[in-house]
């Protein structure tokens, strides 16, 4: 039966492509004379409130109000996307009454999600949202596949949103005169940022892109994952074909995919060559196995028709008729080498080729690495890659560079003044967080009180590793076997099965090969042993379902009740993960070939139901399918080294809650000590979150333009942890620390001048504080740790100062490497709750009276006692103050509890107090104390005004404050 009410609406609603009319007056015109009353909006409420989600015309409106509440533009409303005020004014333009609104309004709440985050320099608008829809093909078809996907209307939204936000702030591929923006797209690890780019290619193609240029990780691995993807969702079968007829088998002999399991029916198909249908071809220059090589046919493969001869390719009538080329390449110097020479073979025509350049995980390998202080004539010196993308870019005068990448350090880290580099000068866009996405605040609880325990992340995905546990490595097997079994009764039990086709087990361990094997061979030894066919086996499993995986299962999913039911699909699932003799894959290696193992390719094989032990290759880009148990105790000192191994991390349809991380939560670092590798990812995760936090500051534009753009932002990055850095070494040569943030922690400066003219100033800067110490010392005690009784007492002489005078002291001090201090003085410097938070200082100046002690007065103000510290072969100091001095200073800023058996250090402690210790040093290289006091009277030329202090301490407030943060230097303002 017709569906007229549906056919009407779907006929009105095309005719709103610019936004929402009034909907009776288009719809009485649109209405056929025989169906009168389908334009009744009563008979409309009606059905939305009556039907059910699946309804065609509540899913038509679905699609249409959410793609009007996410636009980020919208000429007909003033108010901000996703609200509620947007969702009005729509309302008002349709012309809908109070009961119509009422019932799309439950049908279709306002989507609220953050969209992405812009910061971006004036740009000139040409792509709108007409020129977009007119030139629309590949975006349409991209578009239906995500929905056939199961891709919601708000997610579809969201991405066509953030691509549009990408290609708009490309030049327009038309303009006359040449120009190449830099971006920079940050997404979250394992977030999709794939579809992103696959969405900007498609806009950017339509748009009039024709050379498209995607740098796709250091391994064909990747290479190659990302080709696919290309292929699968926006190149399609038609262009992969090229006019081969699907049913002659001969004639698809050499043309990939014929061995894929998803090959035809997931790939996009146009309906036909696009350019028989009014669109334009796409040309691979690489496919799934072969990245470019030096072209077989020539050059003629890279140069790009032209209709009308006396025009440039980029004049609309010759652009939107060429058949654009895509190419997916592998970062790999020879590669780009080859690519290099065949573009410089086509000659003037490269001016004249609108490109785009897509860079997929941009922080590893194309930024610049090389030393700027071993840099000759001031000339910048090129690592590899970086070296060939801004061959690249010279080569294509109208190619666009748009980065990609999760941990966006590194990026943020280039110098904005080296106008060939890939710093983003144009726009910076942060990406929302996907809907369904298991990130940060699924496996860490950022906001709860640490004071109440483990919370409810922690609880149901993390099983920390301690030495008082044992290794965990059978019970992490075990949760990978129930898990499994899980899996397949859910799908058993109507739980679409798609996300279950792999099943994996991530174990990180080490960058060594050698360990790698070792490791491997113990995990199979282990599993083995573990009897899942016996009663021991099947006993395990049974506690570890009762006690863990029960106790945190979805509600909304089906789970057992009893380990009986299971059984039988722990015995599949068992099957499944040792098919082919072995559970283990072993994942390194220097060459292609060492990871061109079958049982690892997701596309290819049925089902990967494995245990993966690997390093670094599988730790950034490539994408293990069905991950659900990791097992990591890998220690790193770079943050976003540390990010990107975060692999649980990603789209988990159908089993959240089965996913556990087996953790390291006190692994060996040096001698002495363990780090907490659940405590690093948590400082890692906020400093992540921080960089989020400094973009949307900047983004809110003021009368229409921006507040400030990327180069003026150079965006500051967080470092919750001091021992991760945010990137690698040499990937910092450009980083300046701009903020050592130190609420509650020991800050002791050691680099102090050796000028006497500067130590004489430092000496006058602090007399005001020394003339106004009080005369009667205070006793302060430090008990020994052993807590036998034993302490140690020190006198000292006191003052308290305002926290505005301590700042101005410490802003007038010369400092012997002020780079040093500056990142403490700017904590120091805000005194607000979200900065230093602290009111008054007490300043305590230990004083000793042993026979060798000596005490002056420095003019004027004492007699004070002096104490010798030797500079090191640097000019620094190691340590200057009394170990014994702290416990009482840590006393009064709150770091340390009161205490009966310290009276003075509970009588000077308050709330938004910090601790000052003051000492004043001489170096022996100047002299005995005795020589530098000749007369009781200190040469203040010869005296360093040693410091060392604690800022209050607030607890509770400090949770997630950052303790240092980094900006990139810029060479053009030097």
């Amino acid at each position: 039966m017709t569906d007229h009410l549906f056919n009407l609406h779907g006929d009105v609603l095309a005719a709103m492509r610019r936004g929402p009319r009034n909907f009776s007056k288009l719809a009485f015109a649109l209405s056929e004379a025989e169906e009168p009353d389908t334009a009744d909006l009563s008979h409309f409420a009606d059905r939305i409130t009556t039907s059910g989600r699946g309804d065609s015309l509540t899913a038509l409106w679905h699609r249409t109000l959410t793609s009007w509440d996410l636009a980020e533009q919208a000429d007909w409303s003033p108010s901000p996307p996703r609200s509620d005020e947007r969702r009005a004014d729509a309302y008002d333009r349709l012309g809908f009454d109070a009961a119509t609104r009422k019932a799309l309004d439950a049908a279709v709440p306002v989507f609220k999600e953050p969209g992405p985050t812009v910061i971006s320099d004036e740009f000139t608008s040409w792509y709108s949202r007409d020129v977009a829809a007119a030139r629309s093909f590949y975006w349409p078809s991209y578009e239906q596949l995500l929905r056939r996907k199961g891709w919601s209307d708000a997610a579809v939204s969201s991405l066509g949103e953030a691509s549009h936000a990408v290609v708009e702030r490309l030049a327009d591929p038309t303009r006359a005169e040449a120009y190449g923006a830099r971006g920079l797209v940050v997404g979250y690890v394992q977030s999709g940022k794939t579809a992103n780019f696959t969405g900007v290619t498609a806009k950017a193609i339509d748009a009039g892109y024709r050379l498209v240029i995607v740098l796709g990780g250091t391994l064909n691995l990747l290479r190659g994952q990302t080709q696919r993807r290309l292929d699968m969702e926006l190149i399609g079968r038609e262009n992969i074909l090229r006019g081969t007829d699907p049913a002659d088998t001969d004639a698809l002999v050499g043309i990939d995919y014929q061995d894929d399991e998803d090959w035809p029916a997931k790939f996009v198909s146009h309906g036909g060559r696009p350019s028989a249908l009014g669109g334009f071809d796409i040309e691979r220059l690489t496919t799934r196995d072969n990245d470019y090589k030096s072209l077989l046919n020539g050059i003629r493969t890279l140069e790009i028709e032209k209709q009308d001869r006396t025009q440039p390719l980029y004049a609309p009538d010759n652009l939107h008729h060429a058949a654009a080329r895509i190419m997916v390449v592998k970062k790999n110097k020879l590669v780009l080498e080859k690519l290099i020479t065949d573009l410089k073979k086509i000659g003037p025509l490269l001016a004249e080729i609108p490109a785009l350049i897509i860079d997929d995980e941009s922080d590893q390998a194309s930024v610049n690495t090389t030393d700027p202080k071993k840099w000759e004539d001031d000339t910048a010196s090129r690592s590899a890659i970086n070296s060939q993308i801004t061959k690249l870019l010279k080569l294509l005068p109208r190619a666009q560079y748009v980065g990609y990448t999760a941990t966006p350090f590194a990026n943020v880290f280039v110098d904005p003044g080296d106008g060939e580099d890939i710093f983003p000068r144009d726009f910076l866009i942060s990406l929302p967080r996907p809907i369904g996405y298991m990130g940060v605040r699924e496996f860490h609880d950022l906001d709860s009180d640490e004071e109440a325990g483990p919370g409810r992340a922690e609880r149901a995905h993390i099983r920390g590793i301690y030495d008082s546990t044992g290794d965990r490595l059978q019970e992490a097997l075990d949760a990978f076997v129930l898990t499994g079994a899980l899996k397949l009764y859910r799908a058993d039990h109507g739980v679409p099965d798609a996300p279950f086709r792999h099943h994996t087990m991530l174990v990180h361990e080490s960058v060594r090969m050698a360990e790698h094997a070792a490791l491997a061979l113990r995990i199979s030894s282990l599993w083995h042993q573990s009897a899942y066919t016996g009663q021991e086996g099947h006993s395990r499993l049974a506690a570890l379902l009762e006690s863990d995986f029960r106790q945190f299962a979805d509600d909304e999913l089906p789970t057992p009740l009893t380990y009986e039911e299971l059984k039988p699909y722990v015995a599949r699932a068992r099957q499944l993960i040792n098919s082919g003799g072995t559970p283990v894959l072993v994942i390194n290696g220097a060459s292609e070939k060492d990871y061109d193992q079958p049982d690892l390719d997701f596309d290819r094989t049925p089902h990967v139901w494995k245990i993966l032990v690997g390093g670094t290759k599988l730790s950034r880009g490539f994408t293990v399918e069905g991950l659900t148990v990791t097992y990591y105790r890998r220690k790193t000192q770079q943050a976003d080294t540390l990010m990107q191994m975060g692999r649980w991390f990603g789209f988990r349809p159908g089993y959240r809650d089965l996913v556990r991380l087996y953790i390291g939560r006190e692994e060996p670092s040096g001698k002495s000590t363990t780090v907490d590798l659940y405590e690093a990812f948590e400082a890692i995760c906020r400093d992540e979150e921080t960089f989020r936090a400094q973009l949307t500051r900047y983004a809110t534009m003021i009368d229409g333009k921006p507040q400030i753009t990327p180069a003026q932002v150079r965006p500051l990055v967080a470092q919750h942890l001091p021992r991760i850095r945010p990137s690698a070494r040499n990937k910092m040569f450009n980083a300046e620390l701009v903020e050592i943030r130190s609420p509650g922690e020991w800050v002791e400066p050691t680099a102090y001048p050796a000028d006497a003219a500067e130590l004489r100033h430092n000496t006058e800067v602090w007399l005001p504080v020394l003339t106004s110490l009080d005369p009667d010392p205070a006793v302060f005690v430090t008990l020994n740790s052993d807590d036998q009784g034993r302490y140690i007492r020190y006198p000292a002489r006191t003052a308290l100062l305002p926290h505005e005078r301590m700042v101005t002291i410490m802003s007038k001090l010369t400092w012997g490497r002020p780079d040093l201090f500056a990142p403490h003085l700017a904590y120091l410097q805000d005194p607000t709750d979200d900065g230093c938070a602290t009111d008054d200082w007490l300043l305590v100046m230990p004083q000793t009276s042993g026979r060798t002690s000596v005490a002056a007065t420095i003019e004027g103000a004492g007699p004070l006692t002096l104490v010798h510290r030797r500079r090191t072969a640097r000019g620094i100091f190691n340590r200057i103050s009394g170990m014994a001095h702290r416990q009482s200073a840590e006393r009064v800023a709150g770091v340390r509890q009161e205490s009966a058996d310290d009276p003075f250090a509970s009588r000077f402690r308050k709330p938004r107090r910090g601790t000052v210790l003051l000492y004043p040093v001489v170096d022996p290289a100047l002299g005995t104390l005795a020589e530098v006091a000749a007369g009781g009277r200190a040469d203040p030329s010869k005296i360093v005004m040693a410091v060392a202090y604690y800022p209050a301490a607030h607890p509770h407030r400090d949770q997630g404050v950052a303790s240092l943060r980094y900006r990139a230097k810029d060479s053009s303002t030097s």
